[in-house]
């Protein structure tokens, strides 16, 4: 999903002050709160920000790549771990979606015959979190892309 500007450039504000804090960026946004500055981060820019284990707010990979104008049509993803055997082994857009034990059992057909349930599980729960899957909820959780993969920007990672 497209960014709006102030969203943009609240996002490049904490790529220039990052690491930073919720009462850094509450001073320079003239919020209220820094719980009004985590409801924003939360709501306009989840895929885009984490925080470290110092609990400071950084820019994900894919946030420097929307700044850089990296990304295209679609998202851009950066993945860790597992994240790219599961990518590829969700259904598509236009497919059925999959439970979480059919995609366990895809990453392993692929190539990975020691992936855990609770490694997808966290993949699957990433890569929803950074907009490139769906999840829907039938009988259980199950999931799919919410775009093409082509459309998806894969990022190297370090």
């Amino acid at each position: 999903m497209p960014l709006s500007e102030t969203a943009r450039s609240r996002l490049a504000d904490i790529l220039e002050r990052e690491p930073t804090k919720n009462s850094e960026l509450q001073a320079a946004w003239d919020m209220d709160s820094g719980s009004e500055v985590h409801q924003y981060l939360e709501s306009e820019l989840k895929p885009y920000y984490y925080r470290d284990d110092n609990s400071l707010i950084r820019v994900t990979p894919e946030g420097e790549a929307v700044l850089s104008g990296e990304t295209g049509d679609g998202p851009a993803v950066a993945f860790a771990g597992i994240e790219e055997a599961v990518f590829g082994a969700v259904p598509g857009p236009e497919e059925r979606s999959a439970s979480v034990v059919a995609i366990l059992h895809e990453v392993r057909d692929q190539g990975a015959p020691d992936a855990g349930v609770e490694a997808v599980r966290a993949a699957l729960r990433t890569l929803t979190q950074k907009d490139v899957l769906e999840r829907i909820d039938r009988t259980v959780p199950t999931y799919r892309l919410a775009v093409p993969r082509s459309d998806v920007t894969v990022l190297e990672t370090e």
